[in-house]
Protein backbone atom coordinates (compact mmCIF):
# COMPACT_ATOMS: atom_id res chain seq x y z
CA UNK A 1 0.00 0.00 0.00
CA UNK A 2 2.78 2.26 0.03
CA UNK A 3 4.30 4.25 -3.26
CA UNK A 4 7.99 3.10 -2.38
CA UNK A 5 7.54 -0.80 -2.62
CA UNK A 6 5.51 -0.39 -5.84
CA UNK A 7 7.68 0.68 -7.98
CA UNK A 8 7.73 -1.40 -10.60
CA UNK A 9 3.73 -1.03 -11.31
CA UNK A 10 4.15 2.65 -10.35
CA UNK A 11 6.84 2.61 -13.63
CA UNK A 12 4.79 1.16 -15.77
CA UNK A 13 1.68 3.12 -15.24
CA UNK A 14 4.65 6.49 -15.69
CA UNK A 15 5.55 4.74 -19.13
CA UNK A 16 1.88 4.16 -20.17
CA UNK A 17 0.80 7.53 -19.02
CA UNK A 18 3.61 9.32 -20.76
CA UNK A 19 2.24 7.41 -24.18
CA UNK A 20 -1.12 7.52 -24.10
CA UNK A 21 -1.39 11.09 -22.62
CA UNK A 22 -0.41 12.13 -25.63
CA UNK A 23 -3.65 11.98 -27.88
CA UNK A 24 -6.77 13.34 -27.36
CA UNK A 25 -9.83 10.78 -27.39
CA UNK A 26 -13.41 11.71 -27.75
CA UNK A 27 -14.82 8.90 -26.92
CA UNK A 28 -13.56 5.81 -24.24
CA UNK A 29 -13.58 3.23 -27.17
CA UNK A 30 -10.50 5.42 -28.34
CA UNK A 31 -8.66 5.10 -24.89
CA UNK A 32 -9.23 1.87 -24.24
CA UNK A 33 -8.05 0.95 -27.28
CA UNK A 34 -4.76 3.30 -27.01
CA UNK A 35 -4.51 1.36 -23.44
CA UNK A 36 -4.61 -1.95 -25.40
CA UNK A 37 -1.95 -1.31 -28.05
CA UNK A 38 0.16 -0.16 -25.32
CA UNK A 39 -0.20 -2.99 -23.30
CA UNK A 40 0.42 -5.05 -26.43
CA UNK A 41 3.40 -2.96 -27.31
CA UNK A 42 5.00 -3.51 -23.62
CA UNK A 43 4.81 -7.02 -23.28
CA UNK A 44 4.79 -8.41 -26.81
CA UNK A 45 7.72 -5.87 -28.68
CA UNK A 46 9.37 -3.41 -26.02
CA UNK A 47 12.80 -4.92 -25.22
CA UNK A 48 13.50 -4.42 -21.31
CA UNK A 49 16.73 -3.74 -20.21
CA UNK A 50 16.21 -5.74 -16.76
CA UNK A 51 15.42 -8.91 -18.92
CA UNK A 52 17.97 -8.91 -20.67
CA UNK A 53 16.70 -6.92 -23.46
CA UNK A 54 13.91 -9.89 -23.93
CA UNK A 55 10.41 -8.76 -24.23
CA UNK A 56 8.44 -9.99 -21.09
CA UNK A 57 6.37 -12.31 -23.54
CA UNK A 58 9.34 -13.82 -24.48
CA UNK A 59 10.19 -14.55 -21.11
CA UNK A 60 6.79 -15.73 -19.64
CA UNK A 61 6.97 -18.11 -22.29
CA UNK A 62 10.27 -19.66 -21.87
CA UNK A 63 11.70 -18.45 -25.22
CA UNK A 64 14.53 -16.86 -23.66
CA UNK A 65 17.22 -18.92 -23.25
CA UNK A 66 16.80 -19.91 -27.23
CA UNK A 67 17.07 -16.21 -28.05
CA UNK A 68 20.26 -15.60 -26.04
CA UNK A 69 21.49 -18.26 -27.70
CA UNK A 70 21.32 -17.36 -30.84
CA UNK A 71 22.11 -13.94 -30.27
CA UNK A 72 25.61 -15.16 -28.63
CA UNK A 73 25.60 -17.39 -31.90
CA UNK A 74 25.30 -14.16 -34.03
CA UNK A 75 27.73 -12.27 -32.00
CA UNK A 76 30.20 -14.57 -32.20
CA UNK A 77 30.08 -15.32 -36.03
CA UNK A 78 29.57 -11.47 -36.79
CA UNK A 79 33.09 -11.06 -34.74
CA UNK A 80 35.25 -13.67 -36.64
CA UNK A 81 33.53 -11.94 -39.92
CA UNK A 82 35.31 -8.73 -38.49
CA UNK A 83 38.38 -10.72 -37.70
CA UNK A 84 39.02 -11.80 -40.74
CA UNK A 85 38.22 -8.31 -42.57
CA UNK A 86 40.65 -6.39 -40.05
CA UNK A 87 43.30 -9.54 -41.27
CA UNK A 88 43.27 -8.92 -44.64
CA UNK A 89 43.85 -4.98 -44.80
CA UNK A 90 47.33 -5.69 -43.40
CA UNK A 91 47.77 -9.03 -45.31
CA UNK A 92 48.50 -6.94 -48.75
Amino acid sequence: MHTQTQGKIERYHRSMKSIVKLHHYYCPQELEQAISQFVDYYNNHRYHESLKNLTPNAVYFGKGDKILKKRAELKAHSLKERRKIFNKQFIV
